[in-house]
């Protein structure tokens, strides 16, 4: 650049410093500043390889990019400038060394805020957390092992609640209640992360919790506390649990089927994970915790919420339909469960289905041993039969029996595919119309293809012809094509002279 300067002014005898300025892009200062250089600086300045980079005029961007995302790499960070600036004129491994230096010296943010907790105190905190391992080799088969670690804070004892299901409400609190029997006692608090089983929603800090878990903890005397978005270091020694559980606990082994599962976990606990010299406490977490929590640890008696739920009961939702899905077959359960959670119990020959809330089983089903059936009990869908004859009874009821039940048998032979929504159109025009002309619904009874839009047709035309009086339709009957029913004139009231008389035929 200097060099490029000095070729351009040539001693005065080229270009101008302004022009010099706008040919290289630089400001006028910058080229005042070299051209007042003798030979001895300039060569002094480019020796000085530390003072002049040709990223320092992106320095601040770069530092920006580091503050905001502090594991950004120098080859995105590349290509972020080459987005702003276009073609850089420097070489890939310039810098990366570049990026480098400036991540040794330039102060970058944390990604998150850590806020330790006192834990020095036996008996008061028990920490939670959920994971997963995929890929788990049980019965020849590759499947997802769900898992629950809980580990007490003092003592670092751990316990591990696993299922081959994803963890539901019902399951984690069964969990809980298999962890604290473990134990031999409830701790003060338990800390979480803000998992749905749990925290359903946070504003402010303010918890909307979820009200299962919520009072199972009440029952269990337990209170809960649920850690600030992102700040895993609230319950640091349950994050390094899950890590453990994974690589140590369940990483590289084999199960013939779940209760080898469980059998593999319950061993390693009691010979491995609670027996190993703990490189914070400097004692086993068994010994630490016989030795000086487990007197600390409250008195625990298993809540009714939990026992009046079989453990064994597999939580199913209901669809739209009021079916269940088990074993590829489809059962029904009673429709107030529609679009609800129920539980499933499976014997071998009957599959019952319980409420998750109270535990009463409310659907018995024989276990079908095909694919693609569907199940139902009539009991569980409405009774259309009963309702048709509560309507009829209804209609009865106004109009006296025999007419009653003439209008419905007529109602009926029009349509019977409509039979019940035609009933309770009826119904709906006689409580409109309380004090119906009875000789008309007589004659509409006896009339064939009446339906319930002609009697609403009827009713209206008597009540205007009530209005203002019936002489206004008299003599009408001649002129109209229906037969001589005496309902003539009313089908004749409210047109509008000039519109076309439009009748049907009866059917």
């Amino acid at each position: 650049m200097i060099h490029k300067i000095k070729g351009l002014y040539d001693d005065g005898r080229g270009l101008s410093i302004r022009a010099i300025s706008q040919e290289l892009g630089v400001s006028r200062n910058t080229v005042r500043k070299y051209l007042r250089m003798d030979e001895q600086t300039v060569c002094a300045l480019q020796s000085d390889r530390s003072r002049t980079k040709r990223l320092d005029l992106q320095r601040d961007y770069i530092a920006y990019l580091l503050d905001r995302y502090p594991r950004l790499t120098a080859v995105k960070i590349a290509r972020k400038l080459r987005e702003k600036l276009g073609d850089l004129d420097v070489s890939e491994r310039s810098l990366r060394r570049y990026v480098q230096q400036m991540k040794r010296t330039v102060a970058t943010a944390q990604q998150r805020y850590y806020e330790p907790v006192l834990d020095l105190v036996p008996g008061v905190q028990c920490q939670v957390d959920p994971g997963e391992l995929r890929g788990v080799v049980i019965g020849s088969e590759e499947r997802t092992v769900h898992f629950v670690v809980f580990v007490l804070a003092y003592s670092r004892l751990m316990h591990v609640g696993v299922s081959l299901r994803p963890i539901d409400t019902t399951t984690f609190m069964h969990m809980h209640d298999e962890a604290f029997r473990a134990f031999g006692g409830v701790p003060e608090e338990c800390v979480y992360d803000q998992t749905k089983m749990v925290v359903i929603s946070e504003q402010f800090r303010e918890l909307t919790v979820n009200e299962r878990f919520h009072a199972y903890a009440t029952a269990a005397g337990v209170r809960i506390h649920a850690c600030q978005g992102y700040d895993p270091e609230s319950k640091g020694k349950v994050e390094a649990g899950v890590k453990y559980v994974k690589r140590d606990g369940l990483y590289g082994e084999t199960f013939a089927d779940e209760q080898a599962l469980r059998a593999h976990l319950q061993h390693w606990l009691d010979t491995v994970a609670n027996e190993r010299y703990h490189g914070t406490t400097g004692r086993a977490p068994r010994e630490l915790f016989e030795a000086e929590e487990r007197a600390h640890l409250g008195a625990y008696l298993t809540p009714r919420c939990l026992t009046a739920v079989d453990p064994a009961a597999t939580a199913r939702k209901v669809d739209k339909t009021g079916l269940i899905a088990w074993r590829a077959n489809k059962y029904s359960v009673p429709m107030r469960y529609q679009q609800g959670r129920v539980g499933v119990v499976e014997d071998g020959t009957t599959v019952q289905v319980i409420d998750l809330e109270t535990g009463e089983v409310v659907a018995t089903h024989g276990l079908c041993t095909g694919k693609g059936e569907t199940v139902r009990n009539t009991h569980h869908y409405r009774d259309h039969a009963q309702r048709v004859a509560d309507l009829e009874a209804s209609i009865q009821t106004h109009l006296g029996s025999a007419l009653g039940e003439q209008l419905c048998g007529q109602l009926k032979a029009t349509d019977p595919r409509i039979y019940k929504d035609q009933l309770r159109g009826v119904r709906e025009l006689l409580r409109r119309y309380p004090q119906a002309d009875a000789k008309l619904l007589a004659e509409l009874a006896e009339r064939p293809g009446t339906s319930a839009s002609t009697v609403k047709h009827y009713l209206e035309a008597s009540e205007r012809a009530d209005a203002r009086g019936r002489d206004d339709v008299a003599g009408t009957a001649a002129a109209s094509r229906l037969p001589d029913t005496g309902l003539e004139a009313y089908a004749r009231l409210g047109r509008p002279s000039g519109h076309p008389e439009v009748t049907h035929e009866p059917a």
